[in-house]
């Protein structure tokens, strides 16, 4: 008997569910994990697919050169760490990547290539985190990635829910640090005309935010609300078939069976021309 579907996409934070304190890992850039991990990624990015393709890198050098930068995503799948170590390292090429991941005492090497842990065991804990969080963009080249619905949720889950997390950061890195840039970052894993699914990433229109937060919460449901209307569009275009300013990042030769197959079609058009 298979187990059942239902509980897929559970809304208790996993680190809640065990209820045990985690040790806590500062970020570190150590040379040779960054190495393996710059092998590691692309090869199993590739493995699985087809091709990738992203817009809107403009909206990301546009950024003000003087404060670090938040790129904050949606959160659907396994492979979205991953994909967001390689857009920072690979596409655009910033080397000061910090990344908050929940279970990350599953995986303790990712410590050295720039990532911490949050627990939501408890307020005190994830408070914590967030406190260190903030003293990782003191330095303008630092690419923070944080995904603010704090659990995984289906593919075009709507209403977004931002977690409170956000605007805590951009409200502390304003008052030590004078300001910091958002960069909504939407991310699509879906199949289009291959026989492998595809990368679509979208990279939204920069904010610096420089003046004091009055108010968290109210920055939260403001960051929600224009973070959902930037997914309702990506997702239009996507559905539209218009991939217009998008640029492929790598692209697969396709598997002999899909040469065969295109390699039949043009002669079955040509045949049909004469």
């Amino acid at each position: 008997m298979t187990n059942s579907p239902m509980h897929m996409y559970p809304e208790i934070p996993p680190t809640k569910q065990r209820n045990r304190e985690e040790k806590f890992r500062i970020a570190k850039n150590i040379p040779f994990w960054h190495f393996a991990a710059d092998v590691i990624f692309p090869i199993m990015i590739k493995s699985r697919f087809y091709a990738s393709m992203v817009k809107g890198k403009e909206n990301v050098y546009s950024c003000d050169k003087r404060f670090a930068t938040i790129f904050y995503a949606n959160h659907t799948n396994w492979w979205d760490g991953i994909w967001a170590y390689f857009l920072v390292y690979h596409v655009i090429k910033n080397k000061r990547f910090r990344f908050m991941i929940e279970e990350m005492n599953r995986f303790p090497l990712f410590q050295y290539i720039g990532c911490f842990p949050i627990n939501k065991k408890s307020a005190q804990s994830a408070i914590k985190s967030l406190n260190y969080a903030v003293t990782t963009l003191d330095k303008p080249d630092i690419a923070f990635w944080i995904f603010p619905q704090g659990i995984i949720r289906p593919p075009h889950y709507r209403p977004e829910i931002f977690q409170t997390g956000l605007a805590f950061m951009v409200d502390k890195a304003v008052k030590l640090y004078g300001g910091v840039n958002l960069v909504p970052v939407a991310n699509s894993f879906m199949f289009l005309r291959q026989d492998r699914p595809e990368i679509i990433t979208e990279f939204g229109e920069h904010r610096t935010i420089t003046e004091p937060v009055p108010d968290r919460k109210k920055l939260t449901v403001e960051l929600q609300s224009e973070f959902e209307k930037f997914l309702d569009i990506h997702d239009k275009n996507i559905s539209k078939g218009n991939f217009e300013g998008y640029n492929y990042i790598y692209k697969q030769k396709l598997h002999w069976w899909r040469a065969i197959e295109q390699k039949l079609k043009s002669i079955g058009i040509k045949e049909e021309d004469d």
